[in-house]
């Protein structure tokens, strides 16, 4: 790991997503979370305020990233449940079969190098009526954005520690074998549209 990933990389990735934008993006998704809750790329710990404290038992957050969880370690302490760490990547969850009420996704899936692999994780430990939430920026419905997100993302791509601004959300979630409950999409305000337009919502297993 290089002295920029470790050091720098964590502290642009907090402020990037901390911005008031998708703070309240963040405020739609994370109190719908409930019961045993795995978090997958807790990173700084940005969503701990914006848990229902009164529905969640405890959080398993997913980290691999030895920088962020350092970064979490305010937050984490004001934590109103016990969270427990795991330092593996998402392809590789070290967790039961049938063992989370909830799998959190918030602005995570744009980086994670075999998707397909980690949600098909996330489909084994999620229970059979339990659900995924999720909230990710990915491709744009305009075609000229499209076209600048292709130019831009792999320049992007290396400076933002592997994420992608292209990725088709619900096909990815639908490929995994999920279910879209339901869904909303905008870009998001003061935002670059090549990195702002956002799909969250409510997905269970197929």
């Amino acid at each position: 790991m290089s002295l920029y990933e470790k050091y720098i990389l964590p502290t642009c990735l907090n402020l990037a997503c901390g911005t008031k934008p998708i703070l309240k993006q963040r405020e739609k998704v994370v109190p719908l979370a409930q019961g045993r809750v795995l978090e997958i790329g807790m990173g700084s710990g940005l969503n701990i305020p914006f848990y229902d404290a009164s529905k969640v038992d405890m959080v398993w957050g997913l980290e691999p990233s030895e920088g962020m969880r350092r970064k979490a370690q305010a937050n984490l302490k004001k934590a109103p449940f016990d969270v427990e760490w795991l330092d593996l990547p998402s392809e590789e969850i070290p967790l039961d079969t049938n063992s989370a009420d909830t799998v959190l996704l918030t602005y995570t899936l744009c980086t994670i190098t075999d998707w397909q692999q980690a949600l098909l994780e996330m489909r084994r430990v999620l229970k059979p009526n339990g659900k995924l939430i999720f909230c990710e920026h990915g491709e744009a419905p305009d075609e000229d954005v499209r076209k600048w997100q292709k130019r831009v993302n792999p320049v992007w791509k290396k400076l933002a520690g592997g994420c992608n601004l292209n990725r088709p959300i619900p096909e990815m979630l639908k490929g995994a074998g999920f279910e879209i409950e339901k869904m909303e999409t905008r870009y998001l305000p003061s935002t670059p549209k090549i990195a702002g337009f956002n799909y969250w919502g409510v997905s269970k297993i197929a």
